[in-house]
């Protein structure tokens, strides 16, 4: 039933979505809020993860913006802290927002808060991680493709040392659904391919905990017995890539990450990371806008939504699903710098300078 667009076609619908939502006007926006201008709650969840403040807020932010001129945008974020997002969402709903996009810090523990919001009227759209509770939409990215890209990404990485090889698993944080797909993707490729001396879920995708847990592994298993490290997202690699060369370990055995994070696409170039996943924050950001405007509008956000996704309740909702490209040495031209993700001139220091230009990056 799930379909999943790739990113070429997702823009094409996210533009005819954004040019459907913002023909309605203004003023039949304004007739559902009794001539106020919407009010749309943008909740994310932490500043740990570059992406969030860097990437998604401005984008979202922008986009809203230019589908509804007059919506009035309340931000929030909530320090990876489930107490402070919980009272940041019941603010909101107090407030009287007309749309809430919520990135839950956890989605278990903020399923009562998305049913107070439902109660009180106010449509809840998932963004990037799918939310417990009576959800109105979800926008975000196939999460268990995120972890096969991962895990294929490490065997590749690890080459003909596969076949006697042994890995360290740096979970992200299983109260996030995502971490939950991430997961259970990449053991889909990973299971009876290589042994997986140690496996870690990391609490808050702190790196620093990262970092420890990888220290912990090499004491156990010695570093010479450590071929590949899967992990999960590009913080928790910075915190193992720390550990690894903390410990002298060289060369260093190849380390996935996710969010193309600059310093992540450095470490790639400079040999340190060997893979990220890269999620077109772009197409993600524009149909998220899409849902909250028409949400915020009372109108169907069938009219945005690409596919329908059951919740945990067994609920359909509307969705928007998008396609993650893997990233490596070999393609950061073809796909982030293409994409003006960033610049050569961002990616290449000068001490970098020889690498990129192996790399291809001139």
């Amino acid at each position: 039933m799930k379909t999943f667009m790739g990113n070429a076609a997702m823009a094409m619908a996210v533009v005819s979505a954004m040019v459907a939502v913002a023909a309605c006007g203004t003023e039949a926006g304004n007739a559902s809020t009794g001539g106020n201008s919407p009010k749309i709650g943008v909740l994310l969840p932490d500043a740990t993860t570059a992406r969030w403040e860097t990437q998604d807020r401005p984008l979202l932010e922008k986009t809203i913006k230019d589908l509804c001129h007059d919506c009035v945008i309340e931000h929030a974020n909530a320090k990876n802290d489930v107490a402070i997002q919980q009272e940041q969402m019941d603010s909101m709903i107090t407030e009287g927002v007309d749309a809430i996009l919520l990135v839950p810090v956890d989605a278990r523990s903020m399923r009562p808060t998305v049913q107070k919001a439902h109660e009180a009227g106010i449509p809840v759209i998932a963004y990037d991680r799918l939310a417990e509770g009576p959800i109105s939409g979800y926008v975000s990215f196939d999460g268990k493709e995120v972890g096969r890209l991962q895990g294929r990404a490490l065997l590749q990485g690890m080459g003909d040392k596969v076949h006697d090889g042994q890995i360290v698993m740096m979970n992200g944080d299983l109260s996030d659904p995502n971490a939950v797909a991430f997961k259970e993707g990449a053991l889909s490729v990973l299971r009876g391919k290589v042994k997986i001396g140690k496996s870690y879920d990391t609490v808050q995708w702190r790196p620093e905990a990262a970092n420890m847990n990888m220290n912990g592994a090499i004491a156990a298993l010695g570093a010479e017995n450590i071929q590949g490290v899967y992990s999960a997202n590009d913080g928790l690699a910075g915190g193992i890539i720390s550990a690894l060369k903390a410990n002298k370990v060289r060369p260093l055995p190849p380390v996935t990450g996710q969010d193309a994070e600059l310093a992540a696409v450095r470490r790639i170039v400079g040999g340190d990371q060997y893979q990220t996943v890269y999620k077109p924050f772009t197409p993600e950001a524009s149909s998220a806008a899409a849902m909250a405007v028409a949400a915020a509008r009372g109108e169907s956000l069938d009219g945005v939504a690409t596919t329908k996704v059951r919740t945990r309740s067994g609920t359909e909702v509307p969705a928007v699903m998008l396609a993650p490209v893997s990233v490596t040495a070999s393609n950061i031209k073809r796909t982030l710098v293409k994409d003006g993700v960033y610049s050569v001139r961002q990616i290449c220091t000068p001490r970098l300078a020889a690498a990129c230009e192996k790399a291809g990056l001139t």
